[in-house]
């Protein structure tokens, strides 16, 4: 057999293994997203199989959407906060127990006890969210019960009749929901920062505690160019999670499907599901959803690009 027909050979067999997952990838992945688009165009109600073609009106109605709009800033605030806070924090505690301490013999390793805090940093990242909302809903309660009342009540902090409703309170949940999203983050990034520690060779860290550096010009002179890209990965997934936030939020505030009081707790996802199957407005909700979607790609591209630096190679 000559190698040209040998390759052909070759190619056949490749291609006959790659044929049947790219169909059920364009079936189920990339087929679903084009319906979206189509259907953004249309007045489909989601229960009727008839509708009619509305152009951009869709579009148009969503700029004009206050409650969206409001949900939009809420997403871009939890862009901001979300990745910075539990990307900071798991660094931190990844270097904590990693190269935090000082061993006897003049070299580096993790402050005392970091196996058993890598366990218990880790802990909340096992707890699915709907553990995670009740668990939260008993820390926000809006009466004395609650465990921040509580404890503030003990303190004299805040008065016993007028406890604080975290979750109702317009200026406040917005803050709630990004306290348990970095408390349910820390954990998991902490391991996977861990993870990358590991493969930097010691002698590096203990060249510069012999140079004289200090565990904070070790974190920022080391550490954090030696992990940039975790650190780039990482503020991706977590912007990723920040335009989503659906489950946590319907589950713990109040209104349909979420964003109380008033609209203060709502974001994209929830104003979409509403539209979806409470109002009966599909097509307008897939609108939403294409917004959603050209915004996410938008972001995530925006943070590769300006978190993009050169490799640092040891």
């Amino acid at each position: 057999m000559s190698q040209v027909a040998r390759g052909k050979g070759q190619a056949g067999f490749i291609a006959g293994f790659l044929l049947l997952p790219l169909a059920l990838y364009l079936t189920f992945v990339i087929w679903p997203y084009i319906q979206t688009f189509g259907y953004s165009f249309t007045n489909w109600s989601g229960q009727s199989p008839t509708f009619d073609f509305v152009g951009l009106d869709n579009y148009s109605a969503l700029m004009k959407d206050e409650v969206f709009r409001g949900a939009l800033w809420h997403n871009l605030f939890l862009l901001v906060f979300v990745p910075t806070i539990t990307i900071l924090l798991a660094l931190f505690f990844a270097f904590m127990v990693n190269v935090g301490g000082r061993s006897g013999a003049g070299g580096v390793r993790g402050v005392r006890g970091a196996p058993f805090y890598k366990i218990v940093y880790f802990f909340p990242q096992v707890l699915s969210l709907a553990i995670l909302a009740v668990l939260f809903g008993a820390v926000y309660r809006s009466d004395q019960g609650g465990l921040l009342n509580g404890v503030l009540i003990k303190l004299g902090i805040v008065d016993p009749q007028h406890p604080i409703e975290w979750l109702n309170e317009p200026n406040l949940v917005l803050w709630c929901m990004l306290g348990v999203v970095v408390w349910h983050g820390v954990g998991f990034y902490l391991v996977l920062f861990s993870a990358a520690m590991q493969t930097v060779p010691k002698d590096i860290y203990e060249a510069a505690l012999l140079d004289g550096a200090g565990r904070a010009q070790t974190f920022i002179k080391v550490t954090l160019p030696l992990l940039w890209d975790s650190v780039q990965t990482s503020a991706v997934y977590l912007g990723i999670a920040a335009m989503d936030m659906f489950v946590l939020v319907s589950t713990m505030t109040s209104g349909q499907f979420g964003g109380g009081p008033d609209h203060h707790g709502e974001v994209m996802a929830t104003v979409l599901m509403r539209n979806f199957l409470y109002f009966g407005k599909s097509g307008y909700a897939c609108a939403m959803g294409v917004v959603m979607l050209v915004l996410t790609l938008i972001l995530s591209l925006i943070t590769l690009r300006a978190t993009r630096r050169e490799r640092i190679e040891f």
